[in-house]
Order: structure tokens, then C-alpha cells, then sequence
């Protein structure tokens, strides 16, 4: 995975994943995202569904206006939402799905915590994490 910041758009699954959005009118992407990244408990999250999962959660910050830092790595997906703001509703069940996935991408269980954890932006990382659970929560 070619990554070059630690937030959630700052990698090509990312990238790749908000292209792929761009396509769609509505959010089940963004659902079927969280889906895949709540699959299989007890199994280890691999690392692209992971990076998918924090950008789908980043989607669902910024519907709510609890939006990150906006630049060109999130242009696609600020686009995206700028569109359709104003007729999006709050889904109780994508947050919560939201808060289960970043839960499951900062475990034992997750392959992109294990690969940050080996380098040394991994407190970066997790902070950037962190603050994304704080929005979505909040």
C-alpha cells in the first residue's frame, strides 16, 4: 500500500475507495464498507478493508459536519458530500457500525494497526484515529 500521511486519505485504498463513491448516489457504499470491516470477528481486519472503513467513517463525519482537515487526499470524497449534505439524514445504525469499526481497526486484530505500530508515525496514526472517533461520536 503506497501511504503517505497518516489520516484516513493519506493511501491508495483510500484514494481508490473515494473514486469508487464518486460513482454512487447514495450510502451504501459507505454501509457496505462498514459491513465488510465487521466481518468475521475473531479473525484478523486486513489492512484494505481497514483503510476503506476509516474513509467510509470520514464520509459519515463530514455528512454530519464534523468533517477532518479538507485537501486535495479528501477532494473526491468532500465533493461527494458537498452534494448531497443537505438532503443527508442521521443514521443511528452507521454510526454505530462506525464506532465498532474504528474499535476493530485499533485492535490486536487489525492489520494496519500492526502495520503503523512498526513504524515510527504510529502515534500519529493512532491520534488521527482517535480524533476521527471523537467526530463521528460526538
Amino acid at each position: 500500500m503506497g501511504t503517505w500521511a497518516v489520516d484516513a486519505f493519506g493511501n491508495d485504498y483510500a484514494q481508490d475507495w473515494a473514486e469508487d463513491l464518486a460513482q454512487t448516489s447514495n450510502l451504501e457504499a459507505v454501509e457496505n464498507t462498514l459491513d465488510v470491516a465487521l466481518e468475521h470477528p475473531g479473525e484478523v481486519l486486513e489492512a484494505p478493508f481497514a483503510a476503506e472503513a476509516l474513509v467510509a467513517v470520514e464520509v459519515l463525519a463530514r455528512l454530519q459536519g464534523k468533517g477532518g482537515e479538507r485537501g486535495e487526499d479528501s477532494a473526491a470524497v468532500d465533493e461527494w458530500v458537498d452534494a448531497r449534505k443537505a438532503k443527508a439524514r442521521a443514521r443511528t445504525d452507521l454510526a454505530e457500525k462506525a464506532d465498532r469499526a474504528i474499535e476493530r481497526i485499533l485492535s490486536e486484530q487489525s492489520e494496519l494497526r500492526e502495520l503503523w505500530a512498526d513504524s515510527e508515525h504510529y502515534a500519529e496514526w493512532r491520534a488521527s484515529v482517535e480524533a476521527l472517533r471523537g467526530r463521528i461520536s460526538a
